[in-house]
């Protein structure tokens, strides 16, 4: 085979296979898209007409814990805390564990929050970095509230402090930084409380973008569009990834992670799993793998769910140095899940879970960056070498970027036909805007986070990363 030959025959092969790649990563967008919108039909038909204020007379509603690890929050800790104090809810408390802030965190939560030691007795039943204090208020009005002061461990080693304090049967781990819809855990109890043969051992909400969205006393007041594109831009991207994926892998029985922002555990089943993995970064994904695993293993019936609504609100980053951040250790966790649970790759024995669910990730969540790099190095390299069809190349392109935009409007419109929590004209253009441009101004910066994250892992960077918070106050007006 002559040297033409074979360029000849690498460019084609080449073709065939990033258009292969590209149309099924397509397909399955559009696959989980229709699924995710008849389930979502289905929920809002038959969840309509419930009055979740119901439960709170129930003496047998689920006692819950809320578990929100804090480092360095001071800034927003207080408007924080009173929002998941203000949750409608009777069984529940929350359990805050400011793992070695070098903050004032834990002076601004004594001073807002009258604490005082408890004579609580602090029972490693996983094994955790030193506890060096357990606090509760004196003041009635807080009486819900669990302060744990911690040495430095990590988010994972501050939820599994967090699971040794509660006393109640069902964790729910949350972000501080988060703002709780009041009804929370009213939705999230309701599946508990349904006649069901099998054991719900987690389920998962939606989590938003609360950027510029008008917070008083740790309560949402009104939802806006953020004014800072890349924020806005990450709203698009959390409405395709919870409304058009989550829900529809939650049908399929087949859902990997339940966020680490937001997400509802059988403590005993947690606990019997060893609690969450401190080895990695990853470890809302890794905890949720192994809990399925644990269970299929022991051949018992058990049930994930996921509750559309948008129960949850958070901070996204509005700089790039801040989401890089973020996304690399993301791809670092993703990597550190799968490389975990490798067993289960096509292995018939854990079903859905083996077969579709840690190909689709091992595929399209962790090989997919890897694959595009590739190929946009290859195609820059056959430019420079003249031997590329701009043509065809350009019309690829065009019909990529089409595609995903069309996606992301699929996404926002099927917000605006379900919750409509975004509802002037002027945010639906904001975010209109944003699912133009997300394409190509955040998507290759995601990539690039990808790769990075890649890397981190082969150089052996376990580092969380700073993430940096403006604060709620500032978003009041």
């Amino acid at each position: 085979m002559t040297g033409n030959n074979f360029l000849d025959l690498f460019i084609l092969v080449f073709n065939y296979l990033i258009l292969i790649f590209a149309v099924t990563v397509m397909l399955s967008y559009i696959v989980l898209a229709i699924i995710s919108g008849f389930s979502l039909k289905a929920y809002l038909r038959q969840n309509r007409f419930v009055n979740y204020n119901t439960l709170l007379a129930l003496e047998t509603a689920p006692r819950v814990s809320l578990i929100a690890p804090a480092y360095n929050e001071g800034r927003t800790i207080v408007e924080n805390v009173k929002s998941l104090l203000a949750i409608n809810y009777n069984n529940f408390d929350v359990i805050v564990v400011n793992d070695g802030s070098k903050d004032d965190s834990i002076a601004i939560l004594k001073k807002a929050f009258e604490l005082e030691i408890s004579e609580k007795k602090y029972k490693a039943l996983i094994p955790t970095k030193e506890v060096k204090a357990i606090y509760q208020s004196s003041n009635k009005a807080f009486s819900k509230l669990i302060v744990v002061d911690k040495q430095n461990g990590g988010k994972a080693d501050a939820l599994n402090t967090g699971m040794n304090v509660s006393e109640n049967p069902y964790l729910v781990c949350i972000d501080v930084d988060c703002i709780m819809d009041k009804d929370v855990l009213l939705k999230l109890a309701k599946p508990y409380l349904e006649f069901s043969d099998k054991r719900i051992i987690a389920t998962g909400g939606v989590v938003r973008i609360a950027n510029s969205c008008i917070i008083k006393s740790g309560k949402l007041v009104e939802v806006k569009a953020p004014q800072n594109l890349l924020a806005r831009i990450q709203v698009i991207e959390y409405l395709r990834a919870f409304i058009l994926g989550r829900m529809a892998w939650s049908k399929l029985d087949g859902l990997l992670i339940i966020s680490g922002a937001f997400g509802m555990f059988d403590k005993e089943i947690a606990v019997r799993c060893g609690g969450y993995d401190t080895r990695t970064v990853g470890e809302d994904m890794e905890l949720i793998v192994r809990m399925r695993r644990f269970m299929i293993e022991k051949k018992e019936p058990y049930a994930v769910q996921y509750i559309p609504d948008p129960l949850c609100w958070t901070e996204a980053p509005e700089s790039y140095s801040i989401l890089r951040k973020q996304r690399s250790r993301w791809m670092r966790g993703t990597i550190e899940t799968l490389f975990t649970h490798r067993k289960m790759l096509f292995n018939p024995k854990y079903k859905i879970l083996g077969m579709l669910s840690y190909p689709y990730w091992l595929f399209f969540e962790y090989y997919a960056p890897l694959i595009e790099v590739i190929g946009i190095s290859i195609t820059v390299l056959l430019a420079v070498l003249g031997i590329i069809s701009w043509k065809w190349f350009l019309l690829f392109l065009f019909f990529v970027y089409s595609f995903a935009v069309m996606f992301s409007m699929i996404a926002l419109f099927t917000e605006e036909s379900t919750f409509k929590r975004y509802e002037t004209i002027q945010d639906l253009r904001k975010l209109t805007l944003a699912a133009l441009l997300e394409p190509l101004m955040f998507h290759p910066f995601t990539v690039y986070a990808a790769v990075r994250g890649n890397w981190e892992k082969i150089t052996g960077n376990k580092g969380w990363g700073e993430m940096t918070r403006k604060g709620f106050d500032k978003q009041t007006g």
